[in-house]
């Protein structure tokens, strides 16, 4: 009764209603916010799927121009992906080679062969300007003649020795290190220690941003759309950069969205598809980083 007289049923029942109505307006939040997730899941592997698809189409198109050429050249005698295990059984077959004084080549070709290296495999030198960027291999009979992709690559060189100059760490992990993924609404990082038996992440920091990614239909511009769009993304690097800043770690590598690698001091950087919440896309790119593609020439 006193509540009716001083108006307090009628507030009471209006702040269930604002309550009822605010539930409800934060479960269509929560809705979109999945559907978003879900739809830009869909879209990078999409693209993902387009790129293995173009990728495939340009090595059939290559195939089918030195097929109608009058020599068809030369073909990779085989391609594998290495990792773990059998990437550790190839690097230990290639540094055991011994081709006495000056007898194995070794040289990284990030683009066109230099000359010593095309003199060194003659009619099969196409093969490393195809297999480029890569780590070549070769002793002087030409019985060991590999070239394989560094994920770490150093810089250019060209030289013949005594054995194979490899080091683990442009191919595998090694020491303590930092590996990020950044997408642009997606950020993640782990610390990785590669000094003992194995790799272990010691460290994990992700998090996702709210980036518009679709300008509905009314109210603002597209242009004033991409620019809040832009400033989210700005936003988003930022906070991903300070997380980066604030490592402890012997070398850092930056992997994800292509558009995104350049804002990032990185010792190396690779585009990858990497979808999904930020802990299962650190560990799928740190698998594919790590993935390195064996040509035998």
């Amino acid at each position: 009764m006193l509540d009716d007289l001083l108006g307090r049923t009628e507030l009471k029942a209006r702040i269930e209603e604002l309550e009822a109505e605010k539930e409800s307006l934060e479960a269509q939040l929560d809705a979109e916010s999945e559907r978003r997730s879900e739809a830009a899941r869909e879209r990078q592997a999409a693209e993902r799927r387009v790129n293995e698809l173009e990728d495939r189409v340009a090595e059939l198109e290559d195939r089918v121009e030195r097929a109608e050429g009058d020599d068809a050249g030369p073909e990779f005698r085989a391609r594998v992906d290495l990792r773990d295990e059998r990437l550790e059984r190839v690097l230990g077959l290639l540094e055991s080679l011994d081709g006495g004084e000056e007898g194995i080549l070794t040289a990284y070709v990030p683009d066109d062969p230099p000359e010593a290296v095309r003199e060194a495999f003659g009619d099969r030198a196409p093969l490393v300007e195809r297999a480029a960027p890569c780590l070549v291999v070769r002793d002087r009979e030409g019985i060991v003649s590999a070239a394989l992709r560094p994920p770490n690559p150093p810089a250019a060189f060209c030289e013949w020795g005594e054995r194979a100059r490899i080091e683990r760490e442009w191919l595998a992990p090694t020491g303590r290190y930092a590996f990020a993924v950044v997408r642009a609404d997606v950020f993640a990082l782990g610390v990785y220690d590669a000094t003992g038996d194995g790799v272990e992440r010691v460290r994990f920091e992700g998090f996702e941003s709210d980036v518009k990614s679709k300008h509905s239909k009314g109210g603002f511009s597209q242009d004033r759309f991409e620019r809040i769009r832009d400033d989210q993304i700005r936003s988003h690097v930022e906070k991903a950069r300070e997380a980066l800043a604030d490592v402890d770690a012997d070398r850092t590598f930056v992997v994800g969205q292509e558009t995104l690698l350049s804002a990032f001091d990185a010792d190396a950087t690779a585009a990858v598809d990497a979808s999904g919440k930020p802990e299962d896309a650190l560990g799928s790119a740190h698998a594919d980083f790590w993935t390195v593609a064996l040509s035998l020439l």
